[in-house]
């Protein structure tokens, strides 16, 4: 893989909090997070851990191994480039 994934966070203020006018304070406290960490998450400054993948699912109605999976993804990207 040349390119490196689309952050989970990317994916989610594009796919599913914009097309839903979807506000990142309305979200957080949706998914019982701060409004600063939900920020992190989407500027791609924090990790999607699987407790809020869990609660992402919940809340948008995907599965958490959706989150999961996309993060696992940049992480592993991640750690290739840094060989």
């Amino acid at each position: 893989m040349k390119r490196r994934p689309t952050d989970p966070g990317e994916i989610l203020k594009e796919f599913y909090l914009e097309p839903r006018n979807i506000t990142i304070t309305a979200f957080a406290e949706a998914v019982g997070r701060s409004r600063k960490h939900i920020s992190q998450i989407i500027n791609s400054n924090a990790r999607i851990e699987a407790e809020l993948a869990a609660r992402i699912g919940e809340v948008l109605g995907t599965s958490a191994e959706l989150w999961l999976n996309l993060q696992n993804k940049v992480d592993l990207y991640d750690a290739q480039q840094s060989l």
